[in-house]
């Protein structure tokens, strides 16, 4: 979105020329843009999907009249603010035309003030709608980067790098990161870059489940199965049949299913509840934890033998803390994700708001970032731990030492200068230092110029 956006405008249709000249006087005087033409046939030369404004219409017009024309533009653009002018006092048409989705309605004659008031209001619903759409344009543009993953730093490199290299084999993958970093979003990028994309992305949370349904989840069951199985149930693997299962927070699975499980992946089928019959199961598996399950299986808390099988390929995430230098895109990205989603007009990040978002240690990780742009864009990021008081860090504690600190946050500010200035000398002018010692400072935290 721009600082200063074009202005709506006003299209006025209306036969009268007198009528016509005096509406668009009175917009005109207050500073809004308007224009007029005399039928609907000339209207609809003007208007689109995305018309930069409203429609003030007579209803009784040469040719097409304003009734027949509003729900033409509700078929072309259900949001577009249609405001209708009648000189007879017509009730009756009236409420027809708000049920017909006019955004409002004028008798005639009408004082200045009052057409005045009602386009301001009706062009800053349009503004609105018209910002919104804008955005989703914008995400949907970014939709479309490698993996969707968005990032410059060399952890994200790496993670895209392996996406890329375990998306087309049928290895089952199993992810490790912290809480927030995104686990799920690389289980979907691994299943739309792989031959499975047609097939069924199928996610369960096995920490969300009770012991009791675990099973039926699952592996289905057949009816009568148990009391209450009143019919058959596809359960979640073999609704994975073709395409992708993602078990996140593996580390909950109770043991009994663990084993379950294992018997699935070595054998490639599985049973309902309640039947004898195997079914045949083509269906990769991708394990999400931010726990070490090596270090649970020590402690019989997980089983060795599932991990060993899941674990065949791996694919670390790393924290945000570690990759500091994406922070300012990704704060971006999420403005204008919340923007659309809140339908909120866009919020612009200022530089003091990224130097304090780079100083936190974000132990919520992506997740932590997404929420407090959500607050931004809502207005309430006030008292949030990026902009209050210091907070423990994702180990526990109150502040790192202070070198490491200023040591993370100037690597990160030097790796996002440099991505938007793209060269040294510009990036060393930018953070008016000697080009020498940037030089000296981007081989130190082993940053590429």
């Amino acid at each position: 979105m721009t600082d200063n956006p074009t202005p709506l405008s006003t299209l006025i249709i209306e036969d009268d020329p007198d009528v016509a000249l005096g509406c668009a006087q009175a917009l005109q005087l207050e500073g809004l843009i308007a224009e007029c033409v005399g039928s609907a046939e000339l209207a609809r030369r003007r208007l689109s999907a995305d018309f930069r404004g409203i429609v003030v219409s007579d209803v009784r017009l040469p040719g097409q009249d304003g009734m027949s024309l509003l729900r033409e533009l509700q078929s072309l653009d259900a949001e577009l603010p249609v405001v209708l002018i009648t000189g007879h006092g017509d009730v009756t048409m009236a409420v027809q035309a708000m049920k017909d989705g006019a955004y409002d309605f004028l008798q005639k004659p009408f004082a200045p003030e009052q057409l005045v008031d009602v386009v301001r209001r009706a062009i800053e619903k349009r503004r609105l709608v018209l910002e919104v759409r804008d955005l989703r344009r914008q995400l949907e543009q970014r939709e479309h980067l490698a993996a969707r993953l968005i990032g410059d730093s060399s952890g994200m490199a790496r993670v895209r790098e392996l996406i890329g290299a375990l998306a087309s084999s049928a290895a089952d993958v199993l992810i490790h990161g912290e809480t927030g970093t995104g686990k799920e979003l690389v289980a979907r990028c691994l299943h739309d870059a792989s031959p499975r994309r047609r097939g069924n992305f199928v996610a369960i949370n096995c920490g969300g489940l009770p012991e009791t349904l675990f099973e039926s989840e699952i592996f289905g069951h057949e009816a009568g199965a148990y009391t209450g199985a009143g019919k058959r149930r596809i359960g979640k693997i073999e609704h994975a049949n073709g395409g992708t299962l993602f078990l996140d927070e593996i580390e909950s699975m109770p043991l009994a299913m663990q084993i379950k499980l294992l018997r699935v992946l070595q054998e490639r089928t599985l049973e309902r509840l309640g039947s004898n019959t195997p079914i045949a199961i083509d269906c990769r598996v991708i394990a999400a934890t931010k726990e070490d399950l090596l270090a649970l299986a020590g402690q019989g808390r997980f089983r060795a033998d599932l991990y060993y099988r899941l674990s065949v390929a791996t694919l670390p995430l790393p924290p945000l803390r570690e990759r500091r230098e994406d922070i300012p895109l990704l704060f971006e990205h999420f403005l204008l994700q919340a923007a659309a989603r809140h339908q909120r007009p866009p919020v612009q990040p200022q530089s003091g708001r990224i130097r304090q978002l780079m100083g936190y240690p974000w132990p919520g990780n992506v997740r932590e970032l997404r929420n407090v742009a959500d607050r931004c864009v809502l207005g309430i990021e006030g008292g949030s731990p990026p902009f209050g008081e210091a907070t423990a860090d994702a180990a526990g504690n109150t502040a790192r030492p202070l070198a490491e600190t200023v040591e993370a946050f100037e690597r990160a500010l030097i790796a996002d200068a440099l991505r938007r200035h793209g060269s040294l000398a510009r990036t060393a002018e930018a953070l008016a230092i000697a080009k020498t010692t940037l030089h000296d400072k981007v081989r130190k935290y082993g940053l590429a110029e």
